[in-house]
């Protein structure tokens, strides 16, 4: 079988979720959880799920540790029916998350262990790089290892920025590289500013996601809007890396920014309607 000709570097975590009421306030004191569950976490684990509902083989590079979250993480990605899973095991712990949730969409995301980091990337991972024809780099060390590789492959590059504020260091890289650059505007004031400075930099198309209001585009042609599907809300984890997978597939498609943004919140509903980061995680295996 030939290898898909996408390629996701990032991270692929295992992480306890769980459902408050709101968010702490910061001092002592005991709270009581609506629910919680252990499941996939990882932007581009979230990613690959949702190519893979939308039918678009693609593979994923990740790491993970030699611990027995590693394997409970494998084997959620065996619901990415059609993709190429390349994890390479690092010694230690997997990246694991300890995610507070309320209804509305706050998510208080706390880092409970990752995986010692290569700064060498898996000649496995820069051999499926150099073949690819799109490359999409999540803000991990495992995309900060790929990316030389990655922009010597000639490949079109997709990067995720997520609350970039428009200054961290982390991200410059990533967001000098790439091609399509996405972002949300938790970490900015003014993301149609952030945005026209990352086209001035050298993006061709820069997307940022709004939430509840819907997801906005900036090209050389202007800009380009949509507001979010109605849907009901089960939780708000994932829908960023969906709306990412419905807005690329669409342009795999050939369709213009306008259907892609259309394409993105379609898919964001799927995400939305699930406590997992995509229903496929509710099908057995």
């Amino acid at each position: 079988m030939n290898s898909p000709r996408t390629v996701v570097a990032g991270p692929a975590t295992w992480n306890t979720m769980v459902r408050l009421d709101r968010l702490p306030d910061p001092r002592p004191h005991t709270l009581f959880a609506r629910g919680s569950v252990r499941t996939l976490g990882g932007t581009s684990a979230g990613k690959i799920l949702n190519l893979a509902d939308l039918g678009v083989a693609s593979t994923l590079v990740a790491d993970v540790g030699t611990d027995p979250e590693a394997d409970l993480i494998l084997q959620a990605l065996g619901h990415a029916r059609g993709a190429e899973v390349l994890a390479r095991r690092v010694a230690g712990p997997s990246e694991q998350h300890l995610n507070l949730m309320t209804d509305a969409g706050e998510r208080l995301s706390i880092y409970l262990a990752v995986p010692e980091a290569s700064p060498e990337p898996d000649p496995a991972a820069v051999a499926r790089v150099a073949a690819a024809e799109h490359v999409v780099l999540d803000l991990s060390a495992v995309g900060q290892a790929l990316l030389p590789a990655a922009v010597a492959g000639g490949a079109t590059l997709w990067t995720d920025l997520h609350d970039y504020d428009g200054v961290a260091e982390f991200h410059r890289p990533f967001a000098d590289a790439c091609s399509f650059v996405f972002l949300n505007d938790d970490g900015t004031d003014d993301h149609r500013a952030l945005m026209t400075t990352l086209l001035e930099r050298g993006a061709s198309t820069v997307v940022c996601t709004l939430g509840a209001r819907g997801a906005v585009a900036r090209t050389a042609d202007g800009w380009f809007e949509t507001p979010a599907e109605p849907t009901e809300v089960v939780d708000t984890n994932g829908a960023g890396d969906a709306f990412f997978a419905g807005f690329f597939a669409a342009h795999l498609g050939g369709a213009g920014t306008a259907e892609c943004l259309k394409a993105g919140a379609r898919q964001a509903t799927r995400a939305l309607g699930t406590r997992h980061l995509s229903p496929l995680l509710d099908e057995p295996a």
